[in-house]
């Protein structure tokens, strides 16, 4: 009786400890909205200080960045929004990370493109005038500064800024989700589930720039467009289930993580493998959660199966950022542009962007 009494004294202490760790992280979140100091070198730049939906997001004016010895200043010419700009929304799974009660970052953006203004005193690989993309956080702004040595690379004479601010999140994911993950080899049957949107377009151009035979799956609407990036197969998913075909594929890349684990399994070669490299849609959409435990339920599953189901982070780098730059230069892959909105108008294009339908990329041009 005395160990019970003493367990259950013991777990009351711990949760009220948690309960008031809790309560003063949660008091103690903040950020530097409110109490940034007037700007002695201006420049515009989308923030936002509290957690909720694309009103949150204003144009404000704060200090222009000054490069360090490693760092390119850039002038920004042009942006991209991705599903990871949503989190603006504050999901409370990842306030731990974000901030508990508001927002610690209060910038928005990764994806740009744009002009070297200046460099550090230690950065040979790039000079003032080189046209340049990249990703780095709070990118949605007029400038910034980025390491030199990191995910920038030149831009390819042959693609504009808004083209080339599109590729950086979506075409790493699908590059590195095909290329390590997927272990892609010329003359395999790949499916791309979710093609027609911000990393299916770049997955279906990537793998067919590795020479493999590529199947697209996406809605009615999308059917062309998917046909004119190089898929040598579309499936209307409003006609077809692509798991209920007798086609088998050696690599599956699926954005989309509406079908169960046994179904993909069904349409995979022995040693095939499933790339779990999304869950449909924009944000923390209704049917989420589900499709979150399906593709968990579908990785620890394939532990026991022939078939490998992998799930990643995109990582940034340098090389891979030149890989890009070469296949854009080399025209296998171009950029699908859907809409294009100002600086001012980046509410507006996550609210496009949330609804699910986006065809390709959302690019904001930067005056």
């Amino acid at each position: 009786m005395k160990i019970k009494r003493f367990l259950r004294w013991t777990a009351a202490v711990i949760f009220a400890g948690l309960v008031v760790v809790t309560f003063i992280a949660y008091s103690m979140s903040t950020n530097d909205c409110g109490h940034r100091p007037t700007p002695s070198n201006p420049m515009k730049a989308i923030t936002h200080c509290e957690y909720g939906g694309p009103d949150v997001l204003k144009v404000e004016e704060i200090e222009k960045p000054v490069p360090n010895d490693n760092q390119v200043l850039v002038k920004v010419r042009a942006n991209s929004v991705n599903p990871l700009d949503l989190t603006i929304r504050g999901p409370l799974l990842l306030r731990p990370l974000f901030g508990l009660r508001k927002p610690k970052d209060t910038r928005l953006g990764v994806d740009y493109s744009g002009t070297v203004e200046a460099v550090g005193k230690n950065v040979t690989n790039f000079k003032p005038g080189d046209e340049v993309f990249g990703g780095k956080n709070g990118a949605i702004a007029e400038y910034l500064c980025a390491l030199a040595d990191r995910a920038v690379v030149l831009k390819p004479a042959n693609m504009t800024f808004e083209q080339a601010a599109a590729v950086p999140v979506a075409a790493i994911t699908a590059l590195q989700g095909l290329r390590d993950k997927g272990e892609i080899q010329s003359g395999q049957k790949v499916l791309i589930n979710g093609a027609s949107g911000g990393v299916g377009t770049f997955a279906v151009q990537i793998a067919k720039s590795f020479g493999a035979e590529v199947t697209g799956v996406c809605s009615t609407r999308n059917v062309d467009l998917v046909r004119s990036i190089g898929a040598d197969h579309v499936i209307d998913y409003t006609k077809e289930d692509f798991t209920k075909t007798n086609q088998r594929y050696d690599l599956i890349f699926d954005l989309v993580g509406n079908h169960s684990f046994s179904e993909r399994r069904r349409i995979l070669n022995p040693n095939g493998i499933c790339v779990m490299a999304g869950l449909g849609g924009a944000g923390w959409h209704e049917g989420f959660a589900t499709r979150l435990f399906g593709e968990l339920n579908a990785y620890v599953r394939s532990r026991f199966a022939s078939q490998k189901f992998i799930a990643y982070i995109a990582q940034f780098n340098q090389k891979d950022m030149m890989v890009l730059a070469d296949l854009m230069q080399t025209g296998k892959i171009s950029p699908v542009i859907d809409r294009t909105y100002k600086l001012s108008e980046t509410p507006d294009a996550l609210r496009y962007l949330e609804q699910g339908h986006a065809r390709g990329k959302v690019v904001i041009t930067v005056e």
